[in-house]
């Protein structure tokens, strides 16, 4: 799922008796202090009269916790094979673009986990989750009906204090590798323009095990990490500012404008051009690109705050 710290509501929702269906509601709710470490956010997608457009969602390097309290959304996956989501599942890292399609009301609740605790639910599991979203139930069945009934009580009083409260207890016991967690704050400062190398330098590891440690704690390896860190600083200079993908490009250390053009097709599925198009407002011509828009944002309402 696309990163984000932040909040916001979608616009007024017109008459369904006009023809014109509801807005998509999308908005994140940031992690308190005490979970932050743990925790990015929670985030609400809400969409009581979706279309039939097939929505896509980028990775961002996080793993999530997800709730599907409407009609389960039908996952497109890779090999053309359509399955429902599970109700309740754990996202794991996704190394390409997410595809997912509306069969009904929406009302899916989702905690996006910061990427050095992407091992609190699968633990020792976790590398080899990759591109899956698994039943809850069958990574840690307690935690998952603690989970489910903590997500249907915030859903019940519009407010995730009773999921904050979940999540703190489950993270009270799980310690955090905190050279791990500087690797990906140096990457995220650098939005990935960072050599391996120099990074286990800086962090005073071998290269060997800054790697086996990262893709343990993170899911995926510190140079995949570091390339879905550039998707998504080149995303948000296309959504914030008029300018050229090859001007994007080149300010996000991309060696030329096809490297920045192979990349974005790999990782979203779409040319950049219908990717900019999408995220500076177009939407109709781009509908099936909404829910990416709103996840690059972080609300599905104006632009980025």
């Amino acid at each position: 799922m696309a990163a984000g710290y932040r909040r916001g509501t979608s616009g007024a929702c017109k008459n369904a008796q006009d023809g014109v269906r509801c807005r998509m509601d999308y908005r994140e709710h940031p992690a308190p202090d005490d979970l932050s470490r743990h925790v990015q956010c929670i985030w609400w997608l809400r969409d009581d009269a979706p279309g039939n457009d097939v929505q896509v969602i980028y990775p961002d390097g996080r793993c999530e916790l997800l709730a599907e309290l409407g009609v389960p959304l039908q996952l497109h996956g890779a090999e053309g094979r359509i399955r429902s989501d599970l109700p309740f599942c754990f996202a794991a890292q996704q190394c390409g673009p997410i595809r997912l399609q509306a069969a009904g009301a929406v009302f899916c609740i989702g905690v996006r986990l910061q990427p050095a605790a992407s091992a609190l639910i699968a633990g020792a599991r976790l590398p080899g989750l990759r591109d899956q979203a698994p039943d809850l139930y069958t990574l840690d069945a307690s935690f998952a009906e603690t989970f489910s009934a903590a997500a249907r009580a915030s859903a019940v009083i519009n407010t995730p204090e009773p999921l904050w409260q979940a999540l703190r207890d489950r993270c009270a016991s799980f310690i955090l590798d905190e050279r791990v967690e500087q690797a990906v704050a140096d990457l995220d400062a650098m939005e990935g323009d960072l050599r391996i190398a120099e990074l286990a330098r800086r962090l005073g590891m071998s290269l060997r095990g800054l790697q086996s440690r990262f893709l343990a704690a993170v899911g995926m390896t510190p140079k995949e990490y570091a390339r879905v860190c550039r998707l998504q600083a080149i995303l948000h200079t296309l959504d914030e500012e008029a300018t050229s993908i090859a001007a994007a490009a080149a300010r996000h250390g991309y060696s030329d404008q096809a490297h920045a053009t192979r990349d974005l097709i790999r990782w979203t599925g779409v040319t950049p051009g219908r990717l900019a198009n999408a995220l500076r407002g177009d939407r109709g011509s781009d509908d099936a690109l909404r829910l990416a828009a709103a996840f690059v944002r972080g609300t599905s309402g104006g632009r980025l705050l």
